[in-house]
């Protein structure tokens, strides 16, 4: 275990979930203004999901970190 490249790795996984929930975000927001609303409603459960998969994985990097 090398703790240094457990961060940075933890750094890009944060990142690319903010990315992907970035792009669903933008996706549900064009189905929340059409007939298929209930497609944006999981869209944006799972945008809620992917945010808070980011705050676990940032945990973890501060708890690796201390």
């Amino acid at each position: 275990m090398n703790p240094s490249t457990d961060l940075a790795l933890l750094s890009s996984i944060s990142a690319q979930i903010d990315e992907l929930a970035g792009r669903v975000t933008e996706m549900a927001e064009r189905y929340g203004v059409s007939p298929d609303s209930a497609v944006a409603t999981e869209l944006f459960g799972a945008e809620r999901t992917l945010l808070a998969a980011r705050r676990s994985v940032e945990r973890a990097a501060s708890l690796l970190d201390e």
